[in-house]
């Protein structure tokens, strides 16, 4: 079976106080965005990546990637004002059957391990997602108070979250509410079930300048 994954890249950098996208910010000496392209090319030289990107950043995404000699085979889908939105754009270039992953585009730390699980299971799943255990402790809000929760009934989700490509085409036929936060609730939202696997804890979204350092230690230690 065809897979896809669309690569979703619509940061405005902003809670990284610059004007750089964080997509493209450089790590190990090349932009975020090109090394979690190249995960999961490693990992599957057939997959078909479709890099989903606002279109006032594809003419300086093309730009580093001459400089760069980033020549990868993908296709482009422009952003939506929305996260929903520019998913559902990229959607329009996947033909089923098929599965098909989203993945965040400054989450270039994915293991090959986890990428290629997801996909596995998903052929039988249907709707996989990647998490990790909660390690420190959690306190639940309300109005005047706080209380301690258990930990062990909650998980930190991560991609690539991958589906089959028809449930997630029909999932996106529905009407966008701000309540679809990720894929899996918009799947959710069609009275689907969703599958957990476990993730690495690697995989982290590079969103704050604290993650930029994490991200700069992570490739002191990984071959990526």
């Amino acid at each position: 079976m065809n897979r896809y994954v669309l690569i979703v890249a619509g940061g405005k950098g902003l809670r990284m106080g610059g004007e750089l996208p964080k997509q493209f910010l450089s790590i190990g000496g090349k932009p975020v965005l090109m090394r979690t392209l190249e995960v999961f090319y490693g990992c599957d030289p057939e997959i078909q990546i479709i890099l989903v990107l606002p279109r006032n950043q594809q003419e300086y995404w093309e730009r580093l990637c001459r400089e760069f000699h980033f020549s990868l085979r993908y296709a482009m889908a422009d952003g939506g004002e929305t996260r929903f939105h520019s998913v559902k754009n990229g959607l329009a270039l996947v033909e089923t059957p098929a599965l098909v992953g989203v993945h965040d585009g400054v989450r270039p730390f994915v293991s090959p391990e986890v990428i290629a699980r997801c996909y596995e299971l998903a052929a039988e799943k249907k709707a996989v997602v990647p998490v990790v255990r909660v390690v420190e402790t959690l306190r639940r809000l309300s109005r005047d108070d706080s209380v301690t929760v258990k930990r062990d009934d909650y998980r930190l989700v991560q991609t690539p979250q991958v589906f089959d490509a028809k449930l997630l085409k029909k999932a996106y036929e529905q009407t966008y509410t701000p309540h679809f936060t990720d894929d899996a609730s918009v799947v959710e939202a069609l009275g689907e079930s969703v599958f957990l696997t476990a993730g690495n804890r690697e995989n982290i979204k590079i969103t704050t300048p604290f993650d930029l350092k994490i991200a700069v230690a992570l490739m002191q230690s990984c071959s990526i």
